[in-house]
């Protein structure tokens, strides 16, 4: 894989064209004032600075902005912001610009858990939650399929893969429930304007190299902190021909090399999918970088270079191609997850497994990332297909991938096309978690240990 990298230290400065000095008729030397060049401004840029009310910012400044949308789930919402809201003595700044989804705590099966969602539905109901998507999916995929995002919003979210809303062209990052709390009741949030980082992907993947693996090779490239809490934009020709549940796992994922957002300009893909969703994308043009726009770091990559990869335990930067993992034999093959069982990623998986079984060695689990894209599943043959091949369907939640709904065993090795693999995380500590994509899990699922997909895929377009 080759890269280059092109750092730009410093910030643009306000350049000042000196304007031509025409002598008056009747006076000596007169002046016009001199005409200030257009600021240029990256994507990450423009929106905040439409949030904060200015015409430009620039990185390291302190901005006070307005918040277009809040997203909270069932975890980290109600039950951790309705005693901050209650001490405040105040309710939501704007009822209709929050919504709320369970997805953590689902399906409810004990007493703790029931509690949780019973605080739930009761805040969604006090406060008249116009936008309350009960055990629906997951919150990171139900937000953009009900059209909540366009291009130029700048969103919260009270969950650390909140970035997905990148993929739209909205500026969207995860908060804690203090925070939340803060933007529940005054509708602002301070910011220090980012940096961006510009991820540059040119030519053409090949068959059976999606965006899971564009990610775990950026983790490995760039570090767990490869953003530094910046701005991570995703951006190159490559980029064109990705639907837009692709690009999702790529600014999903921006979270795992520790960037605050993961953007991606619009285009008519992004338009058309939010017009779709019942939502109106607006006018896109404005929501791109500037030419010549600052920014911190340029990496430019090669698509058709990047091969199937493969996390082992216990970092998604502890990434490597397919190839270098060996045959490790897996106990589960589990599909799942916000940045691994949308429709775009099920399709993946049943193109594997059309025909064939896994292994009867393997536990295959398949959970898809929501309602939607499980009923557009079974319309397209699709989950019928996962589940003649052994899998055993989860519910349209979070599930195993944050520990929730039923966890690993102890010494199980799962290939997951989850986003994290930290010890303990989806289990006990004994359990050896590695990360794919949903080919690699499916073909490793077939075959009882980690292959490459492309064995399997006999050619086959993406």
């Amino acid at each position: 894989m080759t890269q280059s990298s092109d750092t730009q230290s410093g910030k643009l400065p306000f350049a000042m064209k000196r304007a031509a000095m025409t002598p008056a008729a009747t006076t000596p030397a007169a002046t016009t004032p001199a005409a200030k060049k257009p600021v240029t401004m990256t994507l990450a840029e423009k929106i905040v600075a439409k949030a904060s009310g200015r015409d430009h910012v620039r990185p390291g400044e302190i901005v006070t902005c307005k918040v277009d949308l809040a997203m909270i789930h069932d975890s980290g919402g109600p039950r951790r912001v309705k005693p901050i809201l209650d001490r405040l003595g105040t309710g939501l700044w704007d009822a209709d610009k929050v919504v709320l989804i369970t997805d953590h705590y689902v399906p409810a099966d004990n007493d703790e858990t029931r509690q949780i969602a019973d605080v739930t539905r009761t805040f969604a109901a006090n406060h008249r939650l116009r936008h309350f998507y009960d055990g629906l999916g997951i919150c990171h995929v139900v937000l953009p399929e009900r059209g909540h995002l366009r291009p130029g919003m700048f969103v919260v979210g009270g969950d650390s893969h909140s970035p997905t809303g990148g993929a739209f062209g909205a500026y969207m990052f995860g908060i804690g429930a203090t925070e939340m709390a803060g933007v529940l009741a005054t509708g602002e949030i301070w910011l220090r304007v980012p940096d961006t980082i510009r991820v540059e992907w040119n030519g053409a993947f090949n068959p059976g190299v999606v965006a899971k693996d564009m990610m775990l090779f950026l983790c490995a490239r760039l570090g767990m902190e490869g953003g530094r809490t910046q701005a991570v934009e995703y951006c190159g020709d490559a980029m064109a021909g990705l639907p837009m549940q692709e690009r999702m796992t790529l600014s999903n994922m921006t979270a795992e090399i520790g960037g605050q957002t993961g953007l991606i300009a619009p285009d008519e893909t992004t338009a058309a999918y939010i017009r779709k969703a019942g939502g109106d994308p607006g006018d896109i043009s404005p929501w791109r970088t500037d030419a010549n726009a600052a920014v911190a770091e340029h990496h430019v990559f090669d698509a058709g270079e990047l091969v199937p990869h493969v996390a082992a335990p216990h970092s998604p930067a502890n990434s490597h191609p397919v190839a270098d993992i060996g045959n490790t034999a897996i106990d589960v093959a589990y599909i799942g997850a916000c940045t691994g069982a949308k429709l775009v990623d099920l399709r993946m998986a049943a193109k594997i497994l059309r025909g064939r079984k896994a292994a009867p060695s393997v536990k295959l689990i398949v959970a898809p990332a929501s309602r939607r894209d499980q009923e557009a599943a079974e319309s397209e043959g699709v989950l019928q297909t996962l589940l003649d091949a052994g899998a055993q369907l989860y519910p349209n939640s979070c599930s195993i991938c944050a520990g929730y709904g039923g966890t690993l065993e102890e010494n199980t090795v799962c290939l997951s096309s989850t986003a994290r693999n930290f010890k303990g995380r989806m289990g006990p500590a004994s359990a050896q978690v590695y990360l794919g994509s949903p080919y690699t899990v499916a073909a490793s699922a077939i075959a009882g240990r980690i292959i490459d997909p492309r064995e399997f895929l006999d050619g086959a377009a993406r």
